[in-house]
């Protein structure tokens, strides 16, 4: 700790003697304000021409560490992956060696896009448009006053909401500069488009970070090289990220087989961060008063003595005091973890403040709503958003000065992700509040802030060799010419998440494209490639392009119904099938903290018209959590340890400097490890776990395996124990994890355990995992998401809705025709991402090693009830029972039809069964067995191979 203070300081040492750089609000991005800067006495000279570098010494004082050490190597042509804090200038980094070199390019240069920039957030692509016209005209004004010749710069923007008029003027007459996205970047590469970006010469990547570790990341890793191999020369990569770690990970994700030069620019974090708790006892934070509303603007909305009270949970005592910091700062962002506590957090703040205060911004928002909130943000009519993920990259947000962060955020880098949002400016320090939810979650938060102040991050990891995405990146090639074997494989392998991928795997994946299945099983699954095995050429087959056109990247479809002012009106946002499936016309509903009625529901829409002042049920949405990275969950546990080993005041002083804890919160985290303390006599720690046993209300036995490390470790542990279980005993067990650890459910009547079956031998761990996975509910859904990636499962039209419980019969159909061939790629990728990229292996493998060998402390307890530690445990496992029979109407006829057709009779009856199934489908299935239907007849050559 003392050295982590020591390192701390020396940071701020630095800071204070270097001085903090002269800047002006939109200096990152290129915005000036007048009077100019007067030209810098001796400073040293840019590497651009005169007029770009009269234009940004009259705008800017100097330049950033980052721009001037970046323009160095970016103008040596070397790859560059740029790392520097938030706001420091990184996007000018990138972008003004190009301009400057475009400038100055004759006035008839042939067009051509020469600056690919992808971005992995639409809003960011339109933020960068927009702060790219200061440097574009301030250069070209710049040019013709200095007598200079003046070639005027195009942007061109290009995501899944430009017009198609504009696409087709993009086609014929492309901009100097094409911002994107990597779904749309695909798609140009799959159409005659691509021909526009033979003529780049840079590629920026923004938020390099958010991108290397997920599978869109390895799909635009694909992209890059196609780009590569487009263009005339290797076009230069340009990187920009603001947290990551390794370094040396993220640059070859960058540069796939190139040398890519590492500008490091980071700095310690200048963070003003405070975690807040606002009652004296999180687990009894006692009564509130009711009228909170009539509160007026000068009076404290805590100070109402005289009012009402009302009890409940934590919850009301978080609103006054998040609603006091937002009107007391200019401009705030509030962070959740979920879109459901996004809506709900709006609500109960707008209710409270009497009057809409801030708005709601998530990803089930339409486009044009988003980017409503975040224009009245900076345009200052907005004092607040709550905001999820969709705020968290590098968007401008002008000048707020307080982010606050409601529940942990979950990881480190995503903590300072949001932190960076507040101060957004060279030089500023990040004013971050932090409210935990309940007292579980203000010991990670607390973990979460002392490696915040430090820089600490997680690692990442780069998908390998995903097979669902290089199925979806080959068909799209072959819709450009045809294609030898051998060159396929050679560009796949440039990227660097397909350098080690084996060729058997790649001839896997074409066996599949082709038709050249395993069986006739696979009949109904139509090829989308030819492959000319005498020549060893592919080629695309007729419908191909739609199936590409239709369903690219790697974004889930998760069936969700668009919603819509009225027919024919404006897309509002999206509700979850589910919520659509439990609601009915006349009914109201909160949608980014407005009211709308719905009007009607058709086969794909939720038509609404607004319901202003009424009350509406807060929408759901249904969505997987990423789950605590082993390294948090190791340092949660270090830090159970360092208070552990304090006395209570010097524990709570420790806390508040080092965690950044308030007083009440450090009370309430020393309070809660004191119970667990007193509960079983032992904490879990980075160095010891805690097997709890208790009977519950019924007499079962209910097993506790307390850790701190996180879901990635425990999910695939409890799989290894089911596996374990149900080779080695008669125990019949359920199990469940979250991120506190693993609870075991084993009826009355049987014996607890023996301490031995908890903790798998490390050597047989991963056997067991392998065994028990594809007969989980997790295999189940990624499966359904890699095939339809691959395409196996295609959209049927465009923009047309899928019922989720339709893609869900049509995966399990596939998958329990495929699960007889191990090989099939398919089922390969759902293990290799499961395996990989779902759980952390390796940290589990540590573990049980560590255990085995007495490197890590098991203490075995009995108590009567649930400690504290392990109530949350047993929150979880009853929830996730409680409503295991209850699903939507039609997710019920989906299973009833999956069944087998004897049994389903024999359940339901004849009459029953005819009545679940519609005539008309019948007929149509019919036809297409026969290949009398309009779809199967042979129209052409490949479809009467197919047939023969």
């Amino acid at each position: 700790m003392t050295q982590r203070l020591d390192r701390r300081n020396a940071w701020l040492c630095r800071r204070v003697v270097r001085g903090r750089q002269d800047f002006r609000p939109g200096v990152a991005l290129g915005r000036p304000e007048n009077p100019p800067y007067p030209a810098a006495v001796n400073a040293p000279p840019l590497p651009f021409g005169q007029a770009t570098e009269t234009w940004f010494r009259e705008t800017f004082a100097e330049p950033t560490p980052v721009q001037r050490r970046g323009w160095a190597a970016i103008a040596e042509g070397a790859h560059a992956l740029l790392l520097a804090p938030t706001g420091s200038g990184k996007t000018l980094a990138a972008f003004l060696w190009c301009l400057d070199r475009l400038s100055a390019l004759p006035p008839d240069a042939p067009p051509g896009v020469r600056v690919l920039y992808v971005s992995p957030l639409k809003a960011l692509v339109h933020d960068v448009e927009r702060n790219l016209r200061a440097p574009l005209m301030g250069i070209r004004r710049t040019s013709e006053r200095l007598g200079l010749p003046a070639r005027e710069l195009r942007v061109d923007v290009r995501t899944g909401d430009t017009p198609t008029r504009d696409r087709r003027a993009q086609a014929t007459r492309p901009g100097d500069v094409l911002v994107t996205t990597p779904e749309s970047l695909y798609l140009i590469l799959s159409s005659q488009a691509r021909e526009t970006l033979r003529t780049v010469q840079w590629i920026v990547v923004d938020e390099v970070h958010a991108l290397a570790p997920t599978k869109r990341g390895v799909h635009l890793a694909l992209s890059l090289e196609r780009v590569a191999r487009l263009a005339a020369g290797d076009p230069q990569r340009i990187g920009l990220s603001a947290t990551a770690r390794p370094l040396d990970e993220v640059a070859r994700y960058l540069g796939g087989d190139r040398e890519v030069a590492l500008v490091d620019a980071t700095d310690a974090p200048l963070l003003d961060l405070e975690v807040v708790v606002p009652v004296a006892d999180m687990e009894h934070p006692g009564e509130l008063p009711l009228a909170q509303l009539e509160a007026s603007d000068g009076e404290s909305l805590l100070d109402l003595d005289a009012q009402p009270l009302r009890r409940g949970g934590i919850w009301p005592h978080l609103h006054g005091p998040i609603l006091e910091l937002i009107r007391a700062h200019r401009s705030t962002i509030v962070f959740v973890n979920s879109r459901l506590l996004c809506e709900r957090l709006t609500q109960h703040l707008n209710d409270l403040a009497g009057e809409e205060l801030v708005r709601a911004h998530h990803g089930s928002l339409s486009h044009a709503r988003r980017s409503e909130v975040e224009e009245q943000l900076k345009a200052g009519t907005l004092q607040g958003i709550v905001a999820t993920s969709s705020l968290e990259l590098g968007i401008d947000m002008g000048a707020v000065d307080l982010v606050v962060l409601v529940e942990s955020p979950g990881a480190v880098a995503r903590g300072l992700q949001r932190a960076g949002r507040a101060g957004h400016q060279v030089g500023e320090t990040s004013r971050v509040r932090l409210f935990p939810k309940y007292t579980g979650d203000l010991l990670e938060a607390a973990a979460v802030t002392r490696a915040m102040q430090t820089g600490e991050l997680e690692a990442l990891r780069v998908p390998r060799s995903c097979l669902d995405v290089l199925a979806q990146q080959i068909t799209s090639l072959c819709l450009e010419r045809d294609w030898p074997l051998d060159d396929l494989e050679r560009l796949v392998r440039r990227a660097y998440p397909y350098r080690e991928l084996p060729r058997s795997a790649l001839i896997g994946v074409l066996d599949m494209l082709s038709g050249r299945y395993p069986s006739d099983a696979f009949s109904d699954l139509r090829p989308v490639l030819v492959w000319d095995r005498t020549h060893d050429l592919l080629r695309a087959r007729r419908g191909a392009r739609m199936k590409v056109v239709l369903n690219p990247g790697t974004i889930p479809d998760r069936g969700t119904y668009a919603v819509h002012l009225g027919e024919g009106g404006p897309r509002l946002g999206e509700l979850d099938e589910e919520m659509v499936f439990e609601s009915r016309a006349g009914e109201t509903f909160v949608l980014g903290a407005s009211t709308w009625r719905i009007v009607d529901v058709t086969r794909d829409r939720v038509l609404v018209e607004p319901a202003p002042g009424e009350p509406g049920k807060l929408p759901f949405w249904h969505g997987a959590s990423p789950g605590r990275p082993a390294e948090l969950g190791r340092a949660i546990g270090a830090l159970l340890r360092e208070v552990l080993r304090r006395e209570a005041d010097a524990a709570s002083a420790w806390l508040e400097d080092a965690c950044r804890l308030d007083a009440l919160a450090a009370k309430n985290l020393i309070d809660y490890v004191a119970r667990q303390r007193e509960a079983t006599g032992v904490v879990p720690t980075d160095r010891e776990l805690v097997v709890e046993r208790f009977r519950d209300e019924l007499g079962d036995w209910r097993v506790c395996v307390l850790s701190p490390l996180g879901a990635r470790v425990h999910a695939p542990w409890a799989l290894a124990l089911e596996a374990q279980l149900r080779r080695d005993s008669d125990l019949p067990t359920q199990v469940l994890w979250t991120d506190d650890g693993i609870v075991l459910r084993i009826p009355e009547g049987h014996e607890a355990l023996d301490l031995e079956l908890l903790f798998p031998d490390p050597d047989e761990v991963e056997d067991l995992i392998v065994e028990q996975l594809q007969s989980s509910a997790l295999f189940a859904g990624q499966f359904r998401e890699n095939a339809a990636r691959a395409l196996l499962l295609p959209r049927r039209r465009a923009r047309a809705r899928t019922p989720l419980w339709a893609q869900r019969v049509r995966s399990e159909q596939l998958l329990t025709a495929a699960a007889a061939f191990p090989a099939f790629p398919m089922i390969l990728e759902t293990y290799r991402e499961c395996l990989q990229d779902r759980f952390d292996l390796p940290a589990l493998t540590q573990t049980l090693r560590q255990v085995a060998h007495g490197e890590l402390r098991v203490t075995e307890v009995e108590t009567r009830t649930a400690s504290p530690f392990a109530r949350g445990l047993t929150f979880g496992f009853v929830a996730e029972f409680m409503y295991q029979g209850d699903a939507p109407l039609a997710e019920r006829r989906a299973q009833a039809l999956t069944l087998d057709r004897a049994l389903l009779r024999e359940l339901l009856g004849e009459e029953e069964l005819r009545g679940l199934l519609d005539p008309g489908v019948l007929d149509e299935v019919e036809a297409e067995l026969a290949g009398t239907a309009p779809s199967r007849r042979c129209a052409h050559p490949d479809a009467l191979h197919d047939l023969l």
